[in-house]
């Protein structure tokens, strides 16, 4: 058993929270206590009720999402922001978020563990933040068709937009929604990025810059940092762990 003061403190220190500027809605860190006490730690992508109500099920009292409850503030509880909040509190389980920090994390973020499951190591940042540089770019000897095909691999549905080049030296990765990198990617020296979405608009871009875009889904590479950062929680505590996922193809 740990507290949740140590676990909020483990989790606040390791991601560095308070040195990110972040939407005004994602409220990092702690979103609701409960009474003190952990046994048992969740990692889920969303804020939701079924997420929350899975989480209560399985027994967990500390949960870390990486999207938190709070984006449009104030909001009044009722109906689905209710059933959250009344999900968490009759299972006594503290809700914990980690927006921007853990898709920048060097070590356990997002984008440098999409980089370490396509076997490449993130050497720089990009789209630079006051807290640090929220997506990484590494070195890459893949050829284009090598570096789609391992990412067929890994998810489920990957949108590949091919017109970059065919060895690229880099690529840059920024998991959920990549609207923002795109215009960082000249600058980087990159023409080649790994990211859940975009916008339709960006598909001109690519045929016009010659960029390679590979889309793997907003859930999907945002899976990866709330469990790293569970997993260390509950290996530096002794807890037990486990995975909330949600059937969200988005």
């Amino acid at each position: 058993m740990a507290t949740l003061r140590e676990l909020v403190r483990f989790c606040d220190t390791r991601t560095r929270v308070a040195a990110f500027q972040d939407a005004p809605g994602a409220c990092n860190g702690l979103q609701l206590a409960n009474r003190g006490k952990v046994r048992r730690i969740g990692a889920a992508v969303d804020a939701g009720v079924v997420p929350f109500r899975r989480a209560a099920a399985a027994g967990v009292d500390f949960l870390i999402v990486h999207h938190g409850m709070y984006w449009s503030m104030p909001r009044p509880l009722t109906g689905p922001a209710y059933e959250q909040v009344a999900a968490l509190i009759g299972a006594d389980c503290a809700l914990y978020s980690n927006h921007l920090p853990l898709d920048a994390h060097p070590q356990i973020g997002n984008n440098a563990l999409l980089a370490r499951q396509l076997g490449l190591r993130a050497t720089r940042g990009f789209l630079p933040n006051q807290g640090g540089d929220i997506g990484r770019i590494a070195p890459s000897r893949l050829t284009r068709a090598a570096l789609r095909q391992k990412l067929e691999a890994l998810y489920g549905r990957v949108i590949a937009i091919e017109y970059g080049s065919a060895r690229p030296r880099a690529v840059a990765f920024c998991s959920g929604s990549g609207n923002s990198a795109i215009p960082a990617l000249a600058a980087a020296g990159v023409d080649t990025l790994v990211t859940g979405e975009l916008r339709e608009e960006w598909f001109n871009v690519a045929q016009e810059r010659g960029l390679n875009l590979y889309l793997c889904g907003h859930y999907a590479t945002e899976v990866h940092g709330v469990k790293a950062l569970a997993a260390e929680a509950a290996a530096k505590f002794g807890l037990p762990w486990e995975f909330i996922a949600t059937e969200n193809p988005l």
